[in-house]
């Protein structure tokens, strides 16, 4: 295949590459425009107001390496910063980027990243499917950047799940499909399947397990000590496995797991969503998940509906600790756990056929 033999001679070095401890510089990372808090609310009927969101250096990972996100308050998706964190490593090789940002910022995205570099935009790896995150895909390719996913991902791309309603997921913008593809290799995990070395880095593209979906990749920078660990962890609102893209509950347990094997403690890591954090934080998200499941797989034994154990109220324990914790947050994650501790339907092309509900 052509894009794989590019991989290889021109970018890529497909080999093992064990747990990297670094010590971090001590001052980085650098929080320019903390996230927000909230409580938000938005009325009945609104909009998000593309025109109003402004993408920002949010956070300097390094002297290279930035972090871009959008307004908070105004995208009831993600309230806390619109859409999802995109990466920009910059210098004299051109930009790497991690994440696309929505379609409808691309141009802000780019002037974000032209206000401290005016390098070209060389290669895009996309962590996971969703449109926070890769909806400006097309615009990004059209500078120039070659797409890099797994090949779950570019899968679920060119053949979306059905939606809630039985109708077929919008058809993918070609321009925006990943042309240079890697596998996630369950005999390796947190096995390296791109290393490219770039403006003095070394970094890591990482397949992963199906968590939060079933094309979801990790990023490591070696010299700068960070792992761009995308949305199976996050820090505001409840976890959310997108299980029709393949994602699982038990599956997220599996990436917490491996980022605690791979990451230092001085390593930082970056959710897609809410705060920067290190792998120590990450044990009482585990733990919820572990409680929560245990919860729900008992009440559904006892031969409990889904209405019944969304009423049991099992997130109250958590509810005091969790910003952004919706009821519709909190019901998407009880939701889940319900459906994946019985009769869970198999991953197939990256995609999982779950029940449908009115």
């Amino acid at each position: 295949m052509k894009t794989r033999a590019w991989l290889l001679l021109a970018l890529a070095a497909t080999t093992a590459v064990p747990a990297i401890v670094l010590t971090q510089r001590s001052e980085y990372p650098i929080t320019v425009v903390a996230r927000g808090k909230g409580p938000y609310t938005f009325p009945d009927g609104y909009q998000t107001p593309w025109d109003r969101i402004e993408i920002m250096v949010t956070e300097k990972l390094s002297p290279n390496l930035f972090v871009l996100h959008g307004s908070e308050g105004l995208d009831p998706a993600h309230p806390d910063g619109s859409g999802g964190r995109a990466l920009a490593l910059f210098g004299s090789d051109g930009v790497l980027m991690v994440d696309s940002e929505n379609r409808q910022v691309g141009e802000k995205t780019l002037k974000a990243i032209r206000s401290f570099t005016n390098a070209p935009i060389k290669v895009l790896v996309n962590s996971h499917i969703h449109s926070d995150h890769t909806g400006a895909n097309a615009f990004f390719a059209q500078q120039g950047a070659v797409i890099f996913s797994q090949d779950n991902l570019r899968n679920e791309m060119l053949h979306p799940p059905l939606r809630a309603n039985g109708q077929p997921g919008p058809a993918a913008e070609m321009a925006g499909v990943p042309t240079a593809v890697y596998a996630y290799d369950p005999s390796a995990p947190g096995r390296p399947a791109v290393t490219l070395t770039m403006n003095g880095e070394t970094v890591d593209f990482i397949p992963m397990m199906p968590s939060h979906t079933a094309g979801d990749t990790i990023v490591r920078f070696r010299t700068a000590n960070v792992i761009y660990i995308e949305d199976f962890y996050r820090n505001f609102g409840y976890p959310f496995a997108d299980q029709a893209n393949g994602g699982s509950v038990s599956g997220m347990l599996d990436a917490i797991d491996l980022i605690q094997k791979i990451a230092g403690a001085d390593t930082t890591l970056v959710p897609g969503h809410g705060t920067l954090v290190k792998k120590g934080d990450l044990a009482p998200y585990r733990a919820m998940l572990v409680d929560i499941l245990a919860k729900v797989k008992t009440l559904r034994a006892q031969g409990k509906s889904l209405t019944e154990v969304l009423a049991a109220n099992l997130t109250a324990p958590y509810d005091r600790t969790i910003l952004g914790d919706t009821q519709q947050s909190k019901d998407r994650f009880i939701t889940e756990a319900f459906d994946e501790v019985k009769d869970f339907p198999p991953v197939v092309d990256g995609k999982r056929t779950m029940p449908r509900r009115p």
